[in-house]
């Protein structure tokens, strides 16, 4: 095959090998003996050309190790190994055995080389065992991802928390499918084209008799939808599709400064306090009710050691809830039969 002339740079000569080892890995794996005997070079510059192309070794353990090019639209064993790992909590927190998550977990799992690959299979099929008694809810998100990827209109029937009990029928023009970063769940974003007439958020969950209706390319997602600018003020999802956003400021004592530095919520200003504490600003989505839902679990989740300063109604709403809590436990916590509340509401501005 081709031979370095005397008057070919070595530059050039060196771009020329690597592009035609490029092809030959791109057509089939090749071990780097076999790639060095079509190249007609020895050894070592083969493994040399595997090394600068990123060419990667199958999962088939053989030996020597065959190795082959990832295209764009592949994941690396890394990249593999990351979404695994999403993935794999995204299935933990699913309210039902869900088959779709399953075999995405399987065919991640064959992407990475070994011993890493024998381990996550056998840590998958331990998912299966364990949640084979629970509802399967793959067939749900692949009806969801079907009119979404063909532009048809989803029908389902959804039943609302605090409603009437009754689930009412929907028809959404599916603009968009988010995780919500405080429970996992899957939720559905669109246009509700029957009732309500405007931008929704869905929990998957909460929808039943799902299905795909009339003709695909029936609408187009208007070009100034951006899931960034409708979640810019989501603490869960819900986002810009309730009230209007509000401003929120908490305080949080030392103790749990650490893990508000540690990162991992949007937009969130920190201002330190004097005592070792934090004082976090951030800007949230409300309900119909201009109420932050959403955030309240979490705000609940941090117990005596945050304390909610604006806006009023969550501040309300969070000593509400937790003189409760004191009022039905009292005399579990004290011993003596309860104490005056008055005292303990006291201890914070009502």
């Amino acid at each position: 095959m081709g031979k370095t002339t005397r008057h070919e740079p070595a530059t050039h000569e060196k771009a020329r090998r690597l592009g035609e080892a490029r092809r030959w890995l791109l057509a089939r794996p090749y071990t780097a003996q076999e790639l060095a005997e079509a190249l007609e070079v020895h050894l070592r510059t083969a493994q040399r050309y595997i090394a600068d192309l990123g060419a990667v070794p199958l999962d088939d353990r053989s030996r020597p190790p065959r190795y082959r090019l990832l295209t764009s639209e592949e994941l690396s064993p890394v990249e593999a190994l990351v979404t695994h790992s999403a993935l794999r909590m995204l299935y933990h927190h699913a309210p039902g055995h869900n088959a779709l998550y399953l075999e995405a977990l399987l065919k991640l799992a064959r992407r990475m080389p070994e011993p890493a690959q024998s381990v996550a299979i056998k840590s998958t099929e331990d998912l299966k065992r364990r949640l084979s008694h629970r509802l399967d809810e793959g067939d749900a998100l692949g009806k969801v991802a079907e009119a979404w990827f063909r532009q048809q209109v989803l029908e389902f029937y959804y039943h609302k928390p605090g409603g009437s009990g009754q689930a009412r029928r929907n028809e959404v023009e599916v603009y968009f499918i988010e995780v919500s970063r405080l429970n996992l769940g899957v939720y559905v974003i669109g246009y509700e084209r029957g009732y309500h007439r405007s931008l929704r958020t869905y929990k998957l969950n909460r929808m039943s008799r799902i299905r795909p209706i009339g003709e695909e390319r029936a609408y187009t997602i208007p070009a100034d939808f951006d899931p960034r600018s409708y979640l810019s003020n989501a603490w869960g999802v819900v986002g810009s599709s309730g009230g209007e956003p509000v401003e929120v400021r908490l305080r949080f004592k030392k103790e749990a400064a650490y893990r508000l530095r540690e990162g991992g919520y949007p937009d969130m200003e920190l201002l330190d306090l004097p005592e070792g504490g934090l004082e976090a600003r951030f800007t949230v989505g409300t309900d119909n009710h201009s109420f932050p839902l959403e955030l309240l679990s979490w705000v609940q989740s941090w117990g005596p050691r945050v304390e909610v300063l604006e806006p009023e109604n969550l501040r309300r709403r969070w000593l509400e809830e937790a003189r409760q809590v004191l009022g039905e436990y009292a005399g579990e916590a004290y011993g003596d039969g309860g104490r005056d509340l008055s005292q303990w509401g006291g201890k914070v501005r009502p």
